[in-house]
């Protein structure tokens, strides 16, 4: 499974799929959205919250498509269905490299973008901590798309329309951890459901995953 983490790393950094092209469009995101709403430093820091969390989201979907289409392409993925480790494992590790290259990264930059939009002091630990609760989820649940969608031809806005409404509960809950945070509000009920909605997609979906890969590879 190390072996494979890191051949997954390495091929997502070279196929452009690496932390720099999510972390640049985060960038973009938080950059635009003063131009757009207008630079009142009491608006931008009510929203901030919602809008890292949009724009990481977002961020999370760019290299989606690649996730398993490399592997279709040259063949190496039959390989892998066929290999000792079991495609669940195979996806897991497939989707914790995708964590490591997109969702790492976004946690990481997601604090020093909030000075941007004029984020309240209490809000960057709150913000972080969703992040780092939240984005895993993205990954497994982009993992289950692209294993949906491996094959077909231009799948990515077809996987980005499967995928983005499975992520909306975990946006929901994400964003209302940051946004209590930063109001100094009590944090325990949507911060729960964020760890629950992780865990489960976690623990379940892999399974899911490779039940539809198996198909898509008859």
């Amino acid at each position: 499974m190390t072996a494979l983490l890191m051949r997954d790393l390495a091929l997502a950094i070279r196929a452009g799929g690496g932390f720099g092209l999510g972390l640049a469009f985060f960038l973009i995101v938080t950059v635009l959205v003063p131009f757009g709403v207008g630079p009142d430093p009491a608006l931008l820091s009510r929203i901030a919250p919602g809008i890292l969390w949009v724009g990481a989201l977002l961020a999370c979907l760019l290299s989606l498509d690649r996730l398993l289409a490399l592997d279709w392409e040259d063949g190496s993925l039959d390989l892998l269905a066929t290999a000792p480790l079991p495609l669940e494992g195979m996806l897991s590790v497939k989707a914790l490299s995708h964590w490591i290259v997109t969702g790492l990264p976004l946690v990481l930059a997601a604090p020093v973008l909030g000075v941007l939009l004029n984020l309240p002091g209490p809000g960057y630990l709150w913000l972080t901590v969703s992040l780092a609760l939240g984005t895993p989820a993205l990954s497994v649940i982009g993992t289950f798309g692209a294993a949906l969608t491996v094959g077909l031809k231009r799948g990515g806005l077809l996987l980005s329309l499967l995928v983005l409404p499975l992520y909306v509960p975990t946006l929901i809950f994400g964003a209302e951890v940051a946004r209590r945070g930063a109001e100094g509000l009590d944090v325990a009920t949507p911060l729960l459901m964020l760890a629950g909605i992780s865990a489960g997609v976690i623990a379940l979906l892999p399974f899911a995953s490779a039940a539809v890969l198996r198909v898509n590879l008859r």
